[in-house]
């Protein structure tokens, strides 16, 4: 068994309060709920008891502010639940809320991952990868969504114009612009094409 051992009012919203037990924040409620169920400091309740108390009562909020937390722009499953830790809900909160966007189809890692490596085009495979992995997206989900596709040069050129915009075109700074490319992710060989097209192709990289 664990310990209630405050309770305390929120700040931005003062019908909930922060539950803390043996010393540390657990979760948030209305407080309604906290006086129907005579919450108070000192009781002793198990974690599993105040996360079943949380998803009857909380489960139709929280889902509610999932969507609206989804209607900017599409989230990957680790996000959501990020999101919804923030608000002071539960695992058990969240699992529901995810299985529930998940059945309706308001989120797919696979169909995030898809669209990000669709949009992402100043970046090469490797810095996508990281990107999404740092986005929470499932790795399964990222290998699918960037296997078969190809680095494209044009978009490794323009990266390179972009870089090496008002500098002289020496071999120094056609060099740095290389690295530069390999450090936004794109593969040596199409980092090394996108220099030959701005030059003669004879640079020594």
């Amino acid at each position: 068994m664990s310990e209630i051992t405050s309770i305390e009012p929120q700040k931005k919203d003062k019908q909930r309060c922060n539950v803390y037990v043996d010393g540390r924040f657990y979760c948030g409620i209305k407080l309604e709920v906290a006086i129907k169920y005579r919450l108070k400091a000192g009781m002793q309740i198990s974690k599993s008891e105040l996360d079943k108390i949380q998803l009857e009562t909380e489960k139709s909020q929280a889902l509610d502010k999932a969507m609206t937390h989804l209607s900017a722009s599409m989230k990957t499953r680790r996000q959501i639940r990020d999101f919804l830790a923030k608000k002071g809900y539960t695992d058990a909160v969240s699992d529901y809320v995810i299985e529930k966007l998940e059945y309706y189809g308001f989120c797919n890692d696979e169909e995030y991952c898809r669209a990000y490596v669709k949009q992402t085009t100043n970046k090469g495979k490797r810095a996508i990868e990281a990107d999404l992995l740092r986005r929470g997206a499932d790795p399964q989900a990222i290998r699918l969504a960037l296997d078969g596709t190809e680095e494209d040069p044009k978009a490794a050129r323009a990266v390179l114009e972009k870089y090496m915009r008002g500098k002289p075109f020496d071999k120094t700074n056609i060099y740095k612009g290389f690295k530069y490319l390999l450090s936004k992710g794109f593969g040596y060989d199409t980092a090394k094409a996108a220099v030959d097209s701005l030059g003669d192709g004879d640079e020594d990289l």
